[in-house]
């Protein structure tokens, strides 16, 4: 058995004759045992530098040797089994309810949103009339944040479990299979709801429970160590409780709610870097011409970008890149003005964007450090208000990447894929000066350094960019994975702070399921 690696060019599709004419060398056989000889790939990725190539990494074995394949542990009826109440319907509730039905759970999910389809109701409304539905929104429903922003799976790492678990989940599902081996893998925001709705109806026909429209008010520890959840219905304006003597809690970067329900708790919580900046929209043909080097072809995969610089001492880095994409209003409460991307499955827009964010630690913010442990949440706020309250809409704030750069206003704006707009704004000076001052340096070393046309008057710049990940992390201990003051809570995800992304939430749900 032997790894070995295998190039061809963008377009053509690696065949079986070529890899087993390429078996044969690596595994000094005959020739004529080339048609009985295993393979499977493994990897698959683009490599621009000089030809466009198509890198394969394929395992290739004898006839007599096996090669072992991912097996999922099949799910067990769990209709009269011991409930695990999952607060949070994301990544990282969805998969820790799925590894509970393994386990013989039964998983019980509160979602404060809507299921996966009459969300897009909702996510409409915001686009179209700027109406914000605090419960049901690009973050908030079933999906989670995720669902709505192209569905990348770019985590790799293997620290934090076996990433094969959730893409072979995800393939089950529905999700194309050649996420399996893509080294960027995405499925899109077109076909992630399906995935996600099959994955509730695989949970309810186990004897798992649903209920959207769930948002939880409040999470009491009774004297016999079992939890009451009280969830409130924003239809009916009814309450109801729900009993169990575990709780998973993945509720996302944005419910504000449950940290300060844990602030006047006294359960502790710890204020947590993030990052805050802008969405930069580059013509997508552009992108391709900068990765490709000017050989870009209609039959290539539409290209991306990611950077990572150090300014003053703070990383200035590109997040969530939505090749072939568009921006959309991501605010989760009326009067704030937040952005985020998407991009469907054909990525097939004719615009590019991503996150440019700077990061943000506790200590650059002295004035917020009276808020305690909720001090950048608060700061966070104050930023999407200040945009908000700039253009008295969801229109965004924007300003030409140069002109940003230059301190100077722009004359006129280019298109953008953000259907509320934008709207021509001193971007450089409503952004905080440590954001500010840093993107100015950030964009003409990149597009001087790492990719040589990024940094031009035709790329535009909207605020705010400033979800990235949570401000506020609720510790747990390493080993048992519970929080470090109350035994039986589990904190989970991107809302508690230990994952950043739809592969390491839903990881870091299955890690807490297999604790429980």
């Amino acid at each position: 058995m032997k790894e070995i690696e295998i190039t061809t060019r963008l377009g053509n599709e690696l065949s079986a004759d070529e890899i087993q004419t390429a078996a044969v060398k690596a595994l000094g056989v005959s020739p004529k045992m080339k048609s009985q000889l295993k393979y499977r790939i493994l990897r698959r990725s683009i490599d621009a530098r000089n030809d466009i190539l198509y890198r394969y990494k394929v395992e290739v074995a004898k006839p007599d040797e096996v090669l072992q394949d991912y097996v999922l542990d099949e799910y067990m009826d769990v209709n009269d089994a011991e409930p695990v109440i999952i607060v949070g319907a994301g990544p990282a509730g969805m998969f820790a309810a799925l590894k509970l039905l393994m386990r013989g759970f039964k998983p019980v999910i509160l979602e404060r949103g809507k299921d996966v389809h009459a969300r897009k109701f909702d996510m409409a409304k915001l686009s179209r009339e700027g109406v914000v539905n605090p419960d049901s929104n690009y973050c908030f429903g079933e999906g989670g944040a995720g669902t709505f922003s192209d569905g990348k799976l770019y985590t790799r790492s293997s620290k934090r479990g076996d990433i094969r678990e959730v893409l072979h989940q995800l393939v089950r599902f529905g999700a194309d299979p050649s996420i399996l081996i893509d080294s960027h893998p995405h499925i899109g925001s077109d076909r992630l709801p399906i995935v996600v709705e099959n994955i509730r109806e695989c949970i309810i026909g186990h004897g798992g429970e649903y209920h959207f429209d769930s948002r939880v008010t409040d999470i009491v520890k009774r004297g016999d160590g079992s939890f009451d959840v009280t969830a409130m219905s924003s239809v009916s304006e009814t309450s109801t409780t729900y009993n169990s003597r575990k709780v998973i809690l993945a509720t996302g970067h944005s419910a504000r709610d449950i940290y300060e329900l844990f602030d006047r708790k006294g359960w502790e919580i710890q204020a947590k870097g993030f990052a805050l900046g802008v969405r930069v929209e580059h013509p997508q043909s552009l992108i391709n011409k900068i990765q490709y080097h000017g050989k870009y072809q209609p039959y290539m995969p539409t290209a991306e970008y990611s950077f990572v610089t150090q300014i003053e001492g703070r990383g200035v880095f590109s997040f969530c890149m939505c090749p072939g994409g568009i921006l959309v209003p991501a605010a989760t409460a009326s009067g704030e003005l937040v952005l985020n991307g998407m991009s469907n499955s054909q990525r097939n827009s004719k615009w590019a964007n991503a996150g440019v964010v700077v990061q943000i630690e506790p200590e650059d913010f002295p004035e917020y450090a009276q808020h305690g442990p909720l001090a950048l949440l608060q700061f966070q706020k104050d930023v999407e208000r200040k945009m908000f309250e700039f253009t008295g809409s969801l229109k965004a704030p924007a300003q030409r990447m140069m002109d940003f750069c230059r301190r100077i206003p722009s004359t006129g704006l280019p298109q953008t894929s953000y259907h509320p707009g934008a709207e021509n704004a001193p971007l450089h000076e409503l952004l905080p000066e440590h954001v500010s001052l840093r993107l100015k340096y950030a964009f003409p070393q990149i597009g001087n350094k790492k990719m040589h046309g990024y940094y031009t008057n035709d790329a535009l710049l909207l605020g705010v960019e400033s979800r990235t990940s949570s401000p506020v992390r609720i510790p747990r201990d390493p080993e048992t994975l519970e929080h470090v003051q109350v035994t039986g809570l589990y904190p989970c995800g991107e809302g508690a702070g230990y994952a950043g992304g739809i592969v390491s939430s839903a990881l870091d749900g299955i890690n807490c399921a297999a604790k429980i």
